[in-house]
């Protein structure tokens, strides 16, 4: 998930984490984080293949936004800034 400019939850799936980034930092990203300017990578969690991640990506963005927060406060701010360079 991305936190965007506005404090909305943008999700998401990819296969290369650092490179869709850099893409939603110069704003080649998903329309929705052309409107809203990606500001910070805040969760994310690797699964097994793309089915996985297409089923997890719908199971996240059924979710309610108290709940989305809830999974971004148990995410660890150090792994994100080993993991790809944020915003």
């Amino acid at each position: 998930m991305i936190r965007c400019q506005d404090n909305s939850l943008y999700t998401g799936w990819t296969n290369d984490l650092a490179a869709r980034m850099k893409k939603h930092a110069s704003g080649k990203g998903a329309k929705y984080t052309k409107t809203f300017a990606a500001v910070k990578l805040v969760y994310f969690e690797e699964v097994a293949d793309r089915s996985a991640a297409l089923k997890r990506e719908y199971a996240l963005k059924q979710l309610k936004k108290e709940d989305k927060e809830a999974l971004v406060s148990t995410m660890n701010n150090e792994l994100l800034e080993k993991t790809v360079i944020s915003n």
